[in-house]
């Protein structure tokens, strides 16, 4: 069962709600509702009536969507700093996505009367709002690229795992990265199945593109792995 967290949010307000003022930032601070979430919650899903905006503060949320054969796409993980759910709460249309925690999370709950109010009121979140769905925007446009323009899964996978690197270490070259999800949650991030990323992943390691140590992927050259995108 959720439990409603009193307060401990402003000083946090920084981290997640952007570079708002800090007057700003307190009067959202103060219309949110923060709720910590087990795993496998589900925060709202696809189709279901809006309700408002949430804000990632603590754990991964997952975001997806269903097809009408019963297949699942993940869409991408939001990590803290995240705000779900804000195209359908402006425009006041249903949710495109199902968003479900990955592990146990801390989610601020903004309503959607609230965020149409606080926007009316302060020209500093308004902006802040347009930037959340600009950013979104360029998130799918460059998904749909990314999934339309790749000629094969194993292509599909060098460009996730370059994704990777390029958000969990400042090298471009090479680096570690946490591998927090399964092949098959991997198969649904790339649109193939999980038996598909298992064999990938042997042979990218024959290959000598990555190596593992347990939860650890180790990407030895970047631009090994570039060399297998071809647009």
């Amino acid at each position: 069962m959720a439990t409603n967290i009193v307060s401990r949010l402003h000083k946090d307000a920084d981290k997640t709600i952007g570079n708002l003022p800090p007057a700003i930032a307190e009067a959202v601070e103060q219309a949110a509702l923060t709720t910590t979430y087990p795993t496998g919650a589900v925060l709202f899903a696809e189709a279901q009536i809006q309700r408002g905006v949430f804000v990632v503060r603590r754990g991964r949320v997952k975001l997806s969507v269903c097809g009408s054969d019963g297949k699942t796409l993940i869409l991408r993980m939001v990590e803290p700093g995240g705000v779900l759910g804000v195209a359908s709460a402006i425009s006041g249309r249903p949710y495109e996505a199902t968003a479900e925690t990955q592990e146990p999370s801390e989610i601020s709950f903004l309503r959607q009367s609230d965020i149409l109010r606080l926007m009316r009121q302060h020209g500093e979140i308004a902006l802040w709002v347009t930037q959340q769905v600009s950013q979104d925007y360029n998130w799918t446009c460059r998904e749909i690229r990314d999934l339309m323009l790749s000629d094969s899964a194993s292509e599909k996978l060098a460009r996730l795992l370059v994704g990777w690197l390029d958000s969990n270490t400042d090298s471009k070259q090479s680096g570690h990265v946490k591998m927090a999800l399964t092949h098959e949650e991997i198969g649904q991030m790339i649109g193939t199945s999980r038996e598909t990323v298992s064999r990938l992943f042997a042979g990218f390691k024959k290959q000598n593109l990555i190596q593992q140590n347990g939860a650890t992927l180790v990407i030895p050259s970047r631009l090994a792995l570039e060399s297998l995108i071809t647009a």
